[in-house]
C-alpha cells in the first residue's frame, strides 16, 4: 500500500519499483483530505504492467454509483485485468465534515455496489432505492472484464451485506488472524469472494503507539489488540503468514515510515 502520508509525487517510483518484485498488488487509499483513489489507481496502472491496483477505498457518499463506474470503466478498459475496486461506508466524522452523511449508509452502500457491478457488467439499470436512484442509465463502454468490486466494512451487518453484493471484502489495519475466522464467518460468501485484509508494517521495531491507539480507537478495541507486522523482518513475515492460514486471501502491508521500499523489501526476503 502507498500510505497516505506521503507526497503523491512519490507514487510514481514506488509503482515502478513495485512492479520489478514479486508482489502482486498495489494499493492505493482514498482518505479525505489526503489524497484522490481515481487518480491515484489512473497512476499507478499507467506506470506499471504487471501489477493489479486496488482502491482502498472509495466513500459511497462522496461518489455517485453512475459516475464511479464511468471511472471505474475506463481504467478497467485501459488496463484489463489490473484493477480492484474497493468502496464502503466512509468515515462518518469525515462524511458530516463534507456535508455527506447519509441517514442509512447500509442501504447506500448495498444499493451502490449493486448499481456499479450491474452497470460493469453493461447493464441498464433503473434504481429508485432508499439511497440511490438511477433512471435506464448504461455505459457506452463498458469494460471487456469488470473489475472486482469489493467493500471495505468492519460491522457484523457490514460484513453480512458484503458477503450478498460484492465480490470481495477488504478489513482495515489491525485485524489480527485470531479475527479472521468469525469475519470469514459473518461474511458468509462463497470461495470466489476474496478476503483483502490491510496491516501495518514496520520492520524496524514497534508502529508508532499514537497510530496503534488511533486505529484502536477506529475498531473499538483495545491498544494491545492491534495487530501489525512488526519488529525484525522475520517477525513481521510470520505475521503475514499467520494472516494467510487465517484465512486472508490477500495481505496489503502498509509501510510507515519514509522509507516503505526498504520495510517492502525486508519483509520479501523474509518470506
Amino acid at each position: 500500500m502507498f500510505d497516505r502520508d506521503l507526497p503523491p509525487e512519490r507514487l510514481v517510483p514506488f509503482a515502478r519499483a513495485l512492479d520489478e518484485t514479486v508482489v502482486d498488488d498495489l494499493w492505493v487509499v482514498e482518505d479525505l483530505g489526503w489524497t484522490g483513489g481515481i487518480s491515484a489507481a489512473a497512476t499507478a496502472l499507467a506506470v506499471t504492467s504487471r501489477l493489479r491496483v486496488g482502491i482502498g477505498i472509495t466513500p459511497a457518499p462522496l461518489r455517485n454509483p453512475m459516475l464511479l463506474a464511468m471511472e471505474l470503466a475506463n481504467l478497467a478498459r485501459l488496463h484489463p485485468g489490473r484493477l480492484a475496486a474497493g468502496i464502503g461506508h466512509g468515515v462518518p466524522e469525515w462524511m458530516r465534515q463534507v456535508g455527506a452523511a447519509v441517514p442509512s449508509p447500509l442501504a447506500l452502500l448495498e444499493e451502490t455496489i449493486t448499481s456499479v457491478r450491474a452497470l460493469l457488467r453493461g447493464e441498464t439499470v433503473t434504481l429508485d432505492g432508499r439511497a440511490v436512484r438511477l433512471d435506464g442509465v448504461s455505459l457506452v463502454h463498458p469494460p471487456t472484464v469488470p473489475p472486482p468490486v469489493l467493500a471495505g466494512v468492519k460491522g457484523p451487518r457490514s460484513l453480512a451485506l458484503s458477503g450478498r453484493v460484492a465480490q470481495g471484502t477488504i478489513v482495515p489495519e489491525g485485524v489480527g488472524p485470531a479475527d479472521l475466522p468469525g469475519i470469514v464467518e459473518r461474511i458468509g460468501a462463497d470461495g470466489d469472494h476474496e478476503l483483502v485484509v490491510f496491516t501495518y508494517l514496520h520492520t524496524g521495531g514497534e508502529v508508532d503507539r499514537s497510530l496503534v491507539e488511533g486505529q484502536a480507537g477506529f475498531l473499538d478495541i483495545a491498544p494491545e489488540d492491534v495487530a501489525t507486522a512488526s519488529g525484525t523482518p522475520q517477525e513481521a513475515a510470520a505475521q503475514v503468514k499467520a494472516l494467510w492460514a487465517a484465512g486472508a486471501n490477500t495481505i496489503a502491508v502498509r509501510p510507515i515510515g519514509q522509507e516503505p521500499l526498504e520495510q517492502v523489501t525486508a519483509l520479501l526476503s523474509a518470506l
